[in-house]
């Protein structure tokens, strides 16, 4: 079935290749296939994605505490809204459910007067990943919750109050991929091999940028990769799809906070000269490599998150940044950090129990994976005392 899924993805990019004037996709058009094909594409085959027998492991699947730690996060939004008697949690890209049926679980037991006030709403394009999530959610919750999905244009404007969140999510949107030749910034484009006219090969062509909207992006983020500072051949991405997300969060969000965890740097980091080639990356089956034209369909790709881009596009549309630290400061500051302490105290749980736990927890705030990951907080409509009210999760910025 893999094989058949492969080929027939294969023929029908072939087909938007031949369909083209230029007989030519962006990397963009070939990414968004590859990964959201509705048929074909890697998040809509029936096969798992994530945990151990999928191609990568996210926090959520360390245990529940990830998910503790932000709905201790979530709690004190709705404090400082004013304990509103609807508050709406909205999460995009839910993966199989996990990370939702601990927050809403505890939750439910620690803060039960908050729990009567929530909505949640879910987010998600794969039909395969909306009936894992539904399962796992009424496994844990029975149906003590009700929980709504439909798509982020689904959502009327200016209603949401609440908080939008994500983990590990805008890495997966499509990018642009860029090259500098001789002091000008072109783009790679994707056409076919004409050396193999007897089976679908795909390889990179160059030419001029496909949107004047690429230009745009780097004077906003204020790098010049036609600079001398850059070498030639200087490779990159340019996530023009996460721009447009978070002016649609901005037009859905009446009052509340974006709240957005994933790997990434901010814009001076991303566009070192010495990152020459850029921060792509593909995952299968625990492995990781930077070749996206190897098991088309049956990989993930992702690019690092430029929070720089979120932050200053954001305030473009009435979006305020309010911090930007590590996970593993934020999730200290939300008490990790205690919950790791207390694993010296005596307690009921063998040994083996205790050092597996503590395992997992420092996982969490690894500085060399998980705990380096960015966490952004942005917000809208908060009133001058509502802004003046520090968030827990950002006492230890970056």
């Amino acid at each position: 079935m893999d094989d058949q899924n492969n080929l027939n993805l294969c023929r029908f990019i072939a087909q938007e290749i031949k369909g083209n004037p230029q007989n030519r996709i962006s990397f963009a058009d070939y990414m968004n296939w590859v990964l959201y094909h509705p048929e074909y594409g890697y998040y809509s085959v029936n096969k798992p994605k994530l945990g151990a027998e999928g191609d990568f492991v996210t926090s959520p699947y360390l245990g529940s505490d990830f998910g503790e730690m932000l709905a201790e996060q979530f709690f004190q939004m709705w404090e400082i809204l004013d304990r509103p008697n609807s508050f709406t949690l909205v999460e995009m890209g839910a993966g199989q459910g996990i990370l939702a049926s601990d927050i809403l679980l505890y939750l439910q037991k620690k803060y039960p007067t908050f729990f009567k006030c929530l909505n949640y709403i879910i987010i998600e394009k794969s039909n395969f990943l909306k009936a894992q999530q539904k399962h796992q959610i009424q496994k844990k919750l029975a149906d003590f919750v009700s929980i709504q999905w439909c798509d982020l244009e689904d959502i009327p404007n200016n209603t949401i109050r609440g908080c939008f969140f994500s983990n590990e999510l805008v890495d997966a949107f499509p990018v642009h991929q860029v090259i500098v030749q001789n002091h000008q910034l072109q783009e790679i484009y994707i056409t076919l091999d004409s050396q193999t006219p007897s089976e679908i090969k795909f390889e990179e062509t160059i030419g001029q940028l496909s949107s004047v909207k690429i230009t745009d992006y780097f004077k906003l983020i204020d790098i010049d990769l036609c600079s001398n500072t850059y070498p030639e051949s200087y490779r990159t991405e340019v996530n023009l799809v996460a721009l447009d997300w978070i002016k649609t969060l901005s037009s859905k969000l009446n009052q509340g906070f974006i709240l957005t965890l994933d790997y990434g740097y901010q814009a001076q980091r991303y566009y070192l000269p010495s990152r020459r080639e850029g921060t792509l990356q593909c995952y299968y089956q625990h492995c990781h490599h930077n070749d996206p034209y190897l098991n088309i369909g049956r990989q993930d790709i992702t690019a690092h998150v430029n929070f720089t881009a979120l932050q200053l596009y954001g305030e473009n549309w009435g979006i305020n940044s309010v911090g930007l630290t590590q996970q593993a400061l934020f999730l200290m500051a939300l008490g990790l950090g205690d919950r790791i302490a207390a694993l010296s105290q005596p307690s009921e749980y063998s040994l083996s129990e205790v050092l597996q736990r503590r395992e997992c927890l420092h996982s969490l705030i690894d500085p060399m994976g998980l705990g380096n990951f960015g966490v952004l907080l942005q917000s809208k409509g908060l009133s001058p005392s509502q802004q003046q009210i520090p968030l827990k999760g950002l006492n230890f910025p970056i």
